[in-house]
């Protein structure tokens, strides 16, 4: 497709802020097209002006569909690229995969294939490529709150021994990042360095000016308490089908009560092993070469 825009490409990952970022581009959207930048998100969370719809393989399709899917992405972004070269920022969170393959310990098993696609439907090097890494419990934690939300799920102890054997992590990802994407810089950001989104965006477009950008007014994506987590559990297992309205209800209803009910919670033990392969793994990434690792 190469078109001769330069691409800024934010690739999640999941539970790390990616629908405030995608609002902060939805809020300053204005200022953002004048400063000769076009955009895609998506709509996920309810981003007004979001309607990116990226269809990229599963881990089902291995090598069979990649031209298909390549295709289809190659004319989803080309209807968005003005042909002028103006810059171009890419922000998905699904980039990376489902977060459901945690469950059987498996890391993001689609990865590849899925930038193998972004790589071949823009046939150029991205200018930068950004991706925002969070500690391991807490997004084994936060993947199975997530999806607990809407679905009846198994109990967390369940899936804690697949979990605990994980295949493999951030380091692993971010190598797959820089070398499939092959991108001019290849930023990562941990978790704890995010800062608000208009920090997070001077990371993924460090020569945009920000001259009058606001920051997103309300919190996206908000997760239940535990007690919300169990009265949402309840009523899928009784067999019924909740409206956002009717989940929204439940939320609030028990949103005051922010006891630990023990929902999803690894042990003292399993929580030191996650936490030391964490800061080990970002220690790594940090003396990665090709990657510019921002700590602060």
């Amino acid at each position: 497709m190469a078109s001769g825009n330069s691409v800024y490409l934010h690739v999640g990952a999941h539970r790390t802020g990616t629908s405030s970022l995608q609002m902060c581009l939805h809020d300053n959207r204005e200022l953002i097209a004048e400063r000769g930048f076009d955009m895609a998100y998506p709509g996920r969370d309810g981003i007004p002006s979001g309607d990116l719809g990226l269809r990229l393989p599963s881990p089902r399709h291995g090598d069979a569909k990649q031209g298909h899917f390549t295709r289809k992405l190659r004319k989803e972004l080309g209807r968005r690229m003005s042909p002028e070269g103006r810059g171009f920022i890419l922000s998905e969170e699904n980039i990376p995969g489902r977060m459901i393959h945690f469950l059987s310990g498996k890391f993001y098993p689609a990865a590849e294939n899925r930038m193998k696609v972004i790589a071949d439907a823009l046939g150029e090097r991205p200018k930068r490529v950004l991706c925002v890494v969070r500690s391991y419990e807490e997004l084994y934690v936060s993947a199975h709150r997530k999806r607990a939300e809407d679905n009846l799920v198994d109990p967390f102890d369940k899936s804690r021994v697949n979990i605990m054997r994980m295949d493999r992590g951030w380091p692993e990802f971010v190598m797959m990042m820089r070398d499939v994407l092959n991108p001019e810089e290849c930023a990562v950001v941990p978790m704890a360095a995010r800062g608000d989104s208009r920090n997070l965006l001077k990371h993924l477009v460090p020569e945009l000016d920000q001259t009058g950008f606001v920051e997103p007014a309300r919190t996206m994506n908000l997760s239940a308490t535990d007690a919300g987590m169990i009265a949402l559990q309840e009523r899928y297992a009784a067999g019924e089908t909740l409206g956002r309205a009717q989940w929204a209800e439940v939320i609030a209803e028990h949103a005051a009560d922010t006891t630990s009910h023990g929902f999803a919670e690894f042990t003292a033990d399993e929580s030191q092993i996650l936490q030391d392969k964490y800061t080990a793994d970002c220690d790594a990434l940090s003396k990665m070469d090709g990657i510019t690792y921002i700590a602060k």
